[in-house]
């Protein structure tokens, strides 16, 4: 089950407004198709990006897969206690396996992303 107060993105990143600010993550879905996340690389905190760029990757015993943001903004932190733990990515997917916090460069851009049961509809094509 998808929490309900989040959006999601067709490449299954989870976005949690916070005021200006947004936090990233994968989704439980991504997390169950990847296994078991043995490293995840992610960028410097301090620099731009764009809505649905990619902005590192996630490997696990089965696959690497490229991580793409679900908003464009600033890359104001980034949670570097899932370098030095990957595993907090399957464990505690929405919660301290977060990725990234963004300082979100236009709100609007929260509307093309999905809600949960959009989301639940999208993975169960």
């Amino acid at each position: 089950m998808n929490p309900e107060d989040l959006k999601y993105s067709k490449e299954h990143e989870w976005a949690r407004v916070e005021g200006n600010t947004v936090v990233v993550g994968i989704t439980q879905f991504a997390a169950e198709q990847l296994g078991d996340v043995v490293y995840v690389d992610l960028p410097e905190a301090g620099g731009e990006i764009e809505q649905f760029a990619k902005f590192g990757e996630i490997e696990s015993v089965k696959t690497v897969s490229d991580l793409f943001s679900p908003v464009g903004g600033k890359i104001v932190e980034v949670n570097d206690s899932v370098k030095d733990s990957p595993e907090k990515v399957n464990e505690d997917t929405y919660g301290d396996g977060w990725l990234l916090k963004i300082e979100i460069a236009d709100a609007a851009q929260l509307d093309g992303l999905m809600d949960a049961a959009a989301y639940e509809s999208h993975t169960a094509e």
